[in-house]
C-alpha cells in the first residue's frame, strides 16, 4: 500500500521540525515503508520553502514540494497537492501541529476495521478558542447548513484519510469556486467522523476574520441559490407592504385633505429605502454572475511554479 501525505506550506517553518518527526512515526506505527509527504508551499511569505528543501535534501528524501507561483489560498493549495498525490491512501493534514499528526493512527485502524468506509475525517467535539471565536464558529456552521442543501458536519477538520477513488471524484468536480467542507460532503461517498481535541498552534493564526468571512461567503455561494430565493420573497414583501403604504397614504389624504400633508421627507425615505434594497440585490446578484464568470473562463486553480522530487 503506497501512502499520500498532503499539506500545505504558509508561514510553516516554526512547526516543520516537530511535524516530520510526528508524521514519519505515526507512519512508521502503521507499518507503511511506501509513502510520500507532500508540501505545497502557497506563497510562503518566511523562508519555509528554502528550509524545507533544506530538510529534504540531508534528512527526508520521502518530502515532495510542490511550489505555486504565488498564495492562491489554503483550499486551492490543498487541491493542487491531492492532485499529484499517488497513494491509494491520501492523508491530509494541517502542519501547524493543532492535530497531532499521530490522529493518522486512529483514521488508518478506522478504515482497517471498516472495509467500507472510503473516508475518516476529523471534527472539533467543542471549539477551541475565546467565547467570540466559539459563538462565531457556531454561526458560521449554522448558517452554512441552513443556506445550503449539502447538509455538512459542525466543526470539521482538515484533517482527514481518503480513499484514492474518492479523491478521483472529489477532483472531477473542476469547481473554480472553491469550498472543500462544501464538496466533500457534497460528492457522498461513505465517511466517519471522529472528535478530536484541537490544540493551540504557536504563534497568530493566518485565518483572519475577513479570510474566515471570505471562506463563509466563498461556502454559501458556492453551495446553495437559497440567497436569491430569499431576495425574491423579501422584494415581493416590500412591494406588497409599499403598496399597502400607498393605500393607506391615500385614503388618509381623502379622509383628511387639509391634515394630511404629503411632503418631500416621506418621498425621500422611501427612497433610500428602495435605493438600499436595490443595491443589495444588485450586489448578491453579482455575486453569482462573478462565480459564473469564473467558472466559465477555466483558468487553473494554482499555477506550479516547480516541483522538487
Amino acid at each position: 500500500m503506497k501512502l499520500s501525505v498532503v499539506s500545505t506550506l504558509y508561514q510553516s517553518k516554526v512547526f516543520l521540525d516537530t511535524f516530520l518527526v510526528e508524521i514519519e512515526k505515526a507512519i512508521a506505527s502503521i507499518k507503511v515503508e511506501d509513502y510520500e509527504l507532500i508540501f505545497v508551499n502557497d506563497g510562503s511569505p518566511d523562508d519555509s520553502l528554502q528550509y524545507l528543501i533544506t530538510l529534504k535534501k540531508e534528512k527526508y528524501p520521502k518530502i515532495k514540494i510542490i511550489d505555486l507561483s504565488r498564495n492562491f489560498g489554503h483550499h486551492y493549495a490543498i487541491q493542487a497537492g491531492l492532485i499529484k498525490a499517488k497513494g491509494e491512501f491520501v492523508f491530509l493534514i494541517d502542519n501547524d501541529l493543532e492535530i497531532s499528526p499521530k490522529v493518522l493512527v486512529d483514521f488508518y485502524n478506522e478504515i482497517q476495521k471498516d472495509t467500507d468506509l472510503d473516508v475518516v475525517y476529523g471534527y472539533q467535539k467543542s471549539r477551541k478558542g475565546n467565547l467570540m471565536e466559539s459563538v462565531l464558529g457556531s454561526i458560521f456552521w449554522v448558517l452554512i447548513n441552513k443556506l445550503s442543501d449539502t447538509k455538512i458536519p459542525h466543526n470539521i477538520l482538515t484533517e482527514r484519510l481518503m480513499t484514492k477513488a474518492y479523491v478521483k471524484a472529489l477532483l472531477s468536480l473542476n469547481d473554480a469556486n472553491l469550498f472543500l467542507g462544501g464538496m466533500m460532503y457534497w460528492v457522498g461517498f461513505n465517511q466517519k467522523g471522529i472528535a478530536l481535541s484541537k490544540g493551540q498552534r504557536e504563534g497568530a493564526s493566518t485565518y483572519s476574520l475577513k479570510k474566515r468571512a471570505d471562506l463563509m461567503l466563498q461556502a454559501v455561494t458556492s453551495f446553495s441559490a437559497k440567497p436569491l430565493e430569499y431576495l425574491f420573497y423579501f422584494g415581493l414583501i416590500v412591494s406588497f407592504l409599499s403598496v399597502l403604504f400607498i393605500i393607506y397614504l391615500i385614503i388618509q389624504k381623502i379622509l383628511y385633505v387639509e391634515e394630511v400633508q404629503l411632503g418631500w421627507t416621506s418621498l425621500v425615505a422611501i427612497s433610500v429605502l428602495v435605493l438600499g434594497i436595490i443595491s443589495t440585490f444588485l450586489g448578491v446578484i453579482g455575486i453569482y454572475l462573478h462565480k459564473i464568470f469564473k467558472q466559465v473562463q477555466g483558468r487553473p486553480n494554482a499555477i506550479i511554479k516547480k516541483i522538487y522530487e
